[in-house]
């Protein structure tokens, strides 16, 4: 790398590089949302018509079996997990699988708030897998699939049994879309659009295996569920719940947005086009790394490296001398600069990771951009670098 102060010529086209909610996809205009069906009830025909099209779409695009289902559910994919969580979890011991924040939340929310007694903790560090083999499937299993704040996620989906006992249950927020999901060892899958398709902020999807309706049919937890995470009735599935009639009332300006996004990704070939798009975005911040002294993945095998969320930490002796807070203020620097630039906003490491960048290179980007990305981010290090000389 060429430590050159002068910034380069060329900004990538769209500099949104958050995380969540991600940039929308190329082409995108207000436009699109026209015909959202405004100032109309989301029971009428029209309004379930089009909830009905967005469920139709995710099953077709992530290949999610006839016999499964898909409902839109409040809160993003928080309240997604939430619901399986509350409704689900008791029933026998539970495996929870940790090694970022969004696990860790999850962890906590089963041993502090369920309070449940049977729960085995599994952690790795950020950038590291939990040891797998140690996963109990004559328990449930909740883990997430991609960790958004490491960037580290499962390299498949062949470590879980098909003939497992329990349940699994796997935040598929910053995968899905992106990577292949094997819905025959998933038994509740969770996800929100603002990650996996750059939708709008709010709604969460929630896709039931049948072992999981099965669960709710038979299982009633000893603890009162608030009315937004009720999935049953009398002890019967709430279907209309996954037959576009949802709990609360969505946003149609969201549900037309999203439409329109899984209508692009269906017009390229669908998820395996949409995940070929995301493994050539990380094809060009893997080479870039690999060609540049300052920087390496936060991830540290290379088969558990996320193509969506791509954690980095910033490796240069000069940065890594420094103390634990003046290497988070020495990349937050590096960051504003950019945002300054108007080359790259958002991609700050998450608040509770280690310092360092993230980007998503999910299927919204354009691997043009990361090209034209790649030259700022060099410059910003350069710039941050020769200010620190001059202050030591």
């Amino acid at each position: 790398m060429t430590e050159a102060l002068t910034a380069p010529a060329v900004k990538p086209a769209n500099p949104n590089f958050s995380s969540g909610p991600c940039a929308k996809r190329p082409g995108w205009t207000v436009d699109v949302l026209a015909n959202a069906l405004l100032g109309r009830s989301h029971r009428s025909k029209p309004g379930k018509a089009r909830i009905q099209r967005a469920i139709d779409l995710t099953r077709e695009l992530l290949e999610v079996p006839a016999d499964y289902l898909i409902g839109i559910v409040p809160a993003s994919d928080t309240g997604a997990v939430e619901m399986a969580l509350w409704g689900l979890l008791g029933a026998r011991g539970v495996d929870m699988l940790a090694w970022e924040s969004f696990g860790e939340g999850w962890v906590t929310d089963v041993t502090k708030q369920l309070k449940l007694e049977d729960v085995r903790v599994i952690r790795a560090p950020y950038g590291e897998l939990p040891d797998l083999a140690q996963v109990d499937f004559g328990r449930d299993v909740v883990f997430t699939w991609n960790g958004t704040t490491s960037g580290v996620r499962v390299p498949d989906g062949d470590w879980i049994p098909a003939d497992r006992q329990g349940l699994t249950i796997c935040d598929a927020t910053s995968a899905a879309f992106a990577q292949n999901l094997d819905f025959s060892k998933l038994d509740v899958v969770t996800f929100s659009w603002q990650k996996a398709l750059g939708g709008e902020a709010a709604h969460g999807i929630l896709i039931l295996s049948p072992r999981a309706v099965e669960r709710l049919e038979t299982f009633k937890p000893d603890r009162p569920l608030p009315k937004i995470f009720r999935l049953t009735k009398g002890g019967k599935l709430l279907r209309e719940v996954f037959e576009a009639a949802t709990i609360n009332t969505p946003s149609m300006l969201v549900i037309e947005d999203a439409i329109d996004a899984m209508e692009w990704a269906r017009s390229l070939g669908g998820r395996k086009a949409l995940q070929a798009r995301a493994d050539a975005n990380f094809k060009v911040l893997d080479a870039w790394v690999a060609r540049t002294p300052w920087v390496d993945f936060l991830a540290q095998a290379p088969a558990s490296r996320s193509n969506t969320s791509v954690c980095l930490s910033i490796v240069d002796p000069a940065v890594t001398a420094l103390g634990a807070e003046a290497q988070a203020a020495f990349a937050k620097a590096i960051v504003a600069r950019l945002d300054k630039a108007g080359a790259a906003y958002d991609i700050g490491a998450y608040k509770d990771a280690p310092p360092g960048l993230r980007i998503w290179a999910g299927s919204t980007i354009e691997a043009s951009d990361l090209e034209k990305l790649t030259p700022w981010l060099d410059w910003a290090f350069a710039a941050e670098k020769a200010a620190l000389k001059a202050a030591a």
